[in-house]
């Protein structure tokens, strides 16, 4: 479990953009990169969240919001 992942996840939901980004900017771990990614994706600037998404591993998910939060923090718990 990622404490840091799922505190980052919580403050995203809760609408502080910046407390999350802060919590994952510098981390170096794939969830660390998703999360960094979901935010951008969720402030709309979708080539940087594409990036996170790609150092990740992953391409830039076509589902919603709130089930891309949901996989993430799901993620965050294992």
């Amino acid at each position: 479990m990622s404490s840091t992942a799922l505190k980052a996840l919580e403050l995203a939901r809760s609408g502080d953009w910046e407390g999350a980004h802060t919590l994952v900017q510098d981390g170096s771990d794939s969830l660390s990169a998703l999360i960094h990614g979901y935010l951008h994706r969720e402030e709309g600037d979708l080539s940087n969240a594409a990036y996170w998404y790609r150092r990740a591993g992953e391409t830039l998910p076509d589902n919603t919001l709130t089930e891309e939060w949901q996989r993430l923090y799901q993620r965050a718990q294992a």
